[in-house]
């Protein structure tokens, strides 16, 4: 496996990131017309994780989501009116309409599903990974999870148990900087979560989270790494919540001076500005035009 994305992968990236994005911008709108079946954890600003760290990924291997996992299902290259089908409450969902939008799932992709519970992804790819092991079958499981479920004990625990058993899993920590409506420094005395990866001799890095390629990169060589048997790695990946904690927030606790910093660095804008120069923007445009109609659609 190539540790770097190819022109081509990152344009695919790019192309999914516009997805997600114009599908949360839908959803937030639907919601507001209550045509959803309850309230959307929307991820604008935060594609960049999802969409990098599991464009890599195997159908064969297996991923858990989060409450807030729509870039997670389009990464993991689940189909999008399938996925729109089922947020809103139809029959030609997914999951035939009974998952609502947390818990999507498609077992054809290796996506085992969102989780409305903070942090029980983590166990559930964790018991993957040592299933994959006991049979042998090469596969790498997942979990993408936040910054409010590395507070919680299943986190460690499943580090620990991964770590002295060296299985095939990969903890991804989207680190968004809100658990619900509480900042990230009033929830843990540590700024990089991910230090606390070496109380269990696992390999940690920290990575631009805005950056698709970056994340590839830097969760590509867990992914390797994990496969040749070597054990589990952690990425943490330092990006931020544009949009409340659900579309049921009544916000006020972000500073709107921090969102708009932060807007300034739009992980799609960082992918045009990369890609502008080897494949031009016409074709970019083309790309999120098209994009684009298929959300509409």
């Amino acid at each position: 496996m190539k540790n770097s994305p190819s022109i081509d992968d990152h344009v695919e990236m790019y192309r999914k990131m516009i997805l997600v994005r114009r599908l949360e911008e839908r959803f937030g709108a639907l919601s507001g017309e209550g045509r959803t079946r309850g309230p959307i954890h929307r991820c604008d600003g935060q594609e960049a994780v999802g969409i990098g760290a599991t464009a890599m990924l195997t159908d064969q291997d297996c991923l858990t989501s989060t409450h807030r996992g729509h870039a997670h299902y389009v990464g993991k290259g689940l189909d999008i009116h399938g996925i729109a089908a089922e947020i809103l409450g139809r029959s030609t969902g997914l999951c035939g309409g009974r998952a609502g939008h947390m818990l999507v799932a498609d077992a054809a992709k290796g996506m085992i599903g969102g989780n409305a519970i903070v942090g029980a992804g983590i166990p559930a790819a964790t018991g993957m990974a040592l299933s994959s092991q006991i049979l042998g079958d090469g596969r790498v499981a997942m979990c993408i999870f936040g910054d409010g479920a590395a507070q919680t004990g299943i986190w460690h625990e499943s580090m620990n148990m991964a770590a002295l058993w060296k299985l095939p899993v990969v903890f991804v920590l989207e680190h968004n900087m809100y658990g619900l409506t509480v900042r990230a420094d009033r929830q843990g005395p540590v700024e990089d979560i991910s230090i606390r990866a070496k109380g269990y001799a696992i390999p940690a890095t920290i990575v631009d989270g805005n950056d698709v390629a970056a994340v590839y990169r830097a969760v590509a060589g867990m992914v390797e790494r994990a496969r040749r048997g070597e054990g589990p790695g952690l990425v943490e990946a330092k990006t931020y919540r544009w949009e409340g904690f659900s579309t049921s927030d009544m916000g006020g606790y972000q500073d709107p001076a921090e969102i708009a910093a932060w807007k300034q660095r739009d992980p799609i804008r960082v992918s045009y500005d990369a890609l502008c120069a080897a494949v031009g923007a016409a074709r970019l445009e083309r790309i999120e035009a098209e994009a684009t109609a298929e959300v509409t659609a």
